[in-house]
């Protein structure tokens, strides 16, 4: 009998990714096979986003997509969106399920024989009982696996559907993370990102309940000395809970690479306070001040809101200001969109949608010249980098330990493979061409 075919699409962050691969490779241990989502199947499952309004919109594309190459396809929706708006999702032609943020985990319970349905079912617990962990990573394509070790969010900021999505903040136990980072290292995979929803609150809910017996610091400690692993990167860290212990042990570690992306949202205290952000922008300073002092060669990527409510434009200035002034090295832009169930939906001083797409262009402009400057510094330096394995237009991309992108002629020998290299010159396309040092290719 033909194996059945199933097929994912991933919307947005790490996380999503990492939780991705995990149910595949459920569905492969159920016998069926993996294919790519441009490829004939019999169930196609989209992993959905709620972060930003363009990745709502983007659902009914997919499906589409999907349901072009076959459209008896039996169509299934997991994620943040099918937790927040299941009925919405389930009403889109050609949905067959919607499982909501504990039921995704369990999606091979939830189908038959795959034939289609007249209207969406819908399986969505109340976010409240998703107070349990289900440990995940992601591996595949790529050259760096995602490892999830932290889930939901303890937070209220007035912007954000995470908590509502994904439940209070709870932990995978250090044990469970070693155990699935050696497994990872095993398949001789170099690089590990830690991702979650607010990985600095790791701790809380290892033992189904708010004992705090690790912290990160603990977590970021044990996976150091895991054998086998070449290096270890730090996804998102709230600059409240980036405490200088753990850029200090970064700093001095075997493994950690000095990489810190900072989520900022707003370089004035005033929208701070009104996200309701756990720190002001004194203590930002710190942070990058700390890191910049112990590690002067150390990356930094910082995530900004633009256009959020009563975000004046003396606000935004400041905002650009503070960023242009600081030495961080590239941006993650967000044009504020309003969602539902949210305090800042219902907030005054909504800033006009033209006014926010012209800040955002200003501030990618700034991660530009940003960027640029941080790649200069980093001339003439010798540094190591894990190549990719895509053949991009003849040439290989990869990245140093402190996340500079370089780019040589294709060499499929390269991929996956560790140099020592010394950074020459930056390339009309912004990335980083070299030299290597040795020819030798680290283990």
């Amino acid at each position: 009998m033909e194996k059945k075919k199933v097929a994912f699409y991933t919307l947005g962050c790490k996380l999503n990714f990492s939780e991705t691969s995990t149910i595949a490779r459920g569905f492969q241990e159920e016998g069926f096979d993996r294919v790519d989502f441009s490829e004939n199947a019999d169930m196609y499952v989209i992993n959905t986003c709620s972060v930003t309004e363009n990745a709502d919109k983007r659902f009914k594309t997919i499906v589409k997509q999907a349901q072009k190459v076959n459209p008896d396809a039996f169509v299934a929706a997991i994620g943040c969106y099918a937790q927040l708006k299941p009925e919405q999702l389930a009403a889109v032609d050609g949905v067959d399920l919607v499982l909501g943020a504990t039921e995704k985990f369990k999606i091979t319970d939830y189908i038959n024989d795959l034939s289609k349905n007249d209207m969406g079912e819908v399986h969505s617990c109340e976010i409240e009982d998703a107070d349990f962990y289900v440990g995940s990573y992601a591996i595949g394509d790529r050259t760096r696996a995602f490892l999830k070790v932290q889930d939901g969010c303890d937070y209220k900021c007035t912007y954000c559907t995470i908590p509502l999505a994904r439940g209070i903040s709870r932990s995978d136990t250090v044990e469970n993370v070693l155990k699935n980072a050696a497994e990872i290292s095993s398949k001789g995979i170099k690089e590990i990102v830690l991702t979650g929803v607010n990985i600095g609150d790791y701790g809380k809910g290892e033992f189904g309940n708010k004992k705090h017996e690790h912290t990160f610091l603990d977590l970021v400690r044990a996976l150091d000395d895991v054998k086998g692993i070449h290096r270890l990167r730090i996804s998102s860290i709230e600059p409240n809970l980036l405490k200088n212990e753990t850029i200090d042990f970064v700093a001095n570690s075997n493994s950690f690479v000095p990489h810190f992306h900072i989520p900022l949202q707003s370089g004035s205290d005033a929208i701070l306070k009104l996200m309701r952000r756990r720190y002001l922008s004194n203590l930002y300073v710190d942070r990058v001040k700390r890191i910049k002092e112990v590690m002067p060669h150390a990356c930094i990527g910082v995530d900004v809101i633009v256009g959020f409510p009563g975000e004046t434009d003396e606000h935004f200035l400041e905002t650009y200001h503070f960023l242009n002034e600081l030495g961080i090295s590239y941006l993650h832009v967000f044009t504020y969109s309003e969602r539902d169930n949210t305090a800042a939906a219902e907030m005054g001083g909504v800033v006009p949608k033209n006014v926010r797409s012209k800040r955002s262009k200003m501030l990618r402009g700034l991660s530009v010249k940003k960027r640029r400057a941080f790649y200069e510094t980093q001339l003439s330096t010798k540094r190591t980098v894990l190549f990719e394995g895509e053949n991009k237009e003849g040439y290989i991309h990869g990245f140093t330990e402190n996340y500079v992108k370089v780019k040589a002629p294709w060499n499929p020998e390269l991929v996956n493979t560790l140099h020592e290299v010394e950074l020459t010159y930056i390339d009309e396309d912004g990335a980083v061409r070299f030299e290597f040092v040795s020819s030798a290719v680290k283990a």
